[in-house]
């Protein structure tokens, strides 16, 4: 049974190598993160330091070498294909720097996407999907393609997508990479309304602008990390 004071996820000693032509690349070693529900961190770095190699394992979407992983209280390390793919679906929710969304749906069927996935009733679906955009604002844009989007109104709705599962934790990878620094401003406010309102987030970035917005930053230096930079009681002095 879990409970409310269990880390939402735990990463014990993981290490991911990479073996090409007789060459082993370390990506992670050692790597020890805990993320508490409701708990905003961001991961940053310098280029090739892992945090891309670190946010596919925490979406399950690549295995570490060595080490242990829980996702609310439960190891994943041991799940075939099939099981991960559900776990993925039902626990966590994407939000990549390229949108990712499909060019020939429109923004209503790209949200709607997952819980299609899930087997979710279509009156449910509905529901869901209508709550999704609209809070992020783009309910009116609900039958409109993706080609007709700005990068920013693109990057809602992959929030929406990302949420409409209600997942344990949304993973962001470089979220403004792709937009001006307005709408990157415009999104990182949506992350930030969504934390407020109880999301867990964990952030990929290179932009120390927005990661001071986490409760947490975690640094990556070759594989390993390299500082942890608590801000919650900073930020609770200043707006005391």
């Amino acid at each position: 049974m879990n409970t409310a004071s269990e880390p939402l996820i735990q990463l014990k000693g993981v290490t991911k190598v990479f073996y090409t032509d007789e060459v082993e690349t370390h990506a992670l070693s050692g790597v020890h993160l805990e993320i508490n529900r409701g708990e905003y961190v961001s991961i940053e770095g310098p280029s090739g330091c892992g945090k891309s190699t670190l946010l596919a394992i925490l979406g399950l979407l690549d295995s570490p070498t060595e080490g242990a992983y829980r996702v609310n209280g439960a190891p994943v390390e041991g799940l075939d294909h099939a099981g991960r793919a559900r776990k993925r679906n039902r626990e966590i929710g994407f939000i990549f720097q390229s949108f990712n969304l499909i060019g020939d749906l429109t923004v209503f069927e790209n949200v709607e996407l997952p819980l299609t996935y899930r087997g979710t009733t279509a009156g449910e679906r509905v529901k869901r999907v209508r709550e999704a955009l609209e809070k992020v604002g783009m309910s009116h844009r609900a039958r409109h393609l993706p080609s007709q989007l700005s990068g920013g109104q693109q990057q809602r709705v992959a929030v929406a997508r990302a949420l409409v599962g209600q997942p344990s934790i949304l993973l962001a990878d470089e979220p403004t990479g792709n937009l001006d620094s307005k709408n990157g401003e415009a999104v990182m406010e949506l992350l930030r309304e969504l934390h407020r309102e109880g999301s867990t987030i964990c952030m990929v970035t290179h932009d120390p602008r927005f990661a001071r917005h986490a409760d947490r930053s975690v640094r990556l230096f070759d594989g390993r990390i390299v500082e942890e930079d608590v801000k919650r009681d900073e930020l609770s002095a200043v707006s005391g």
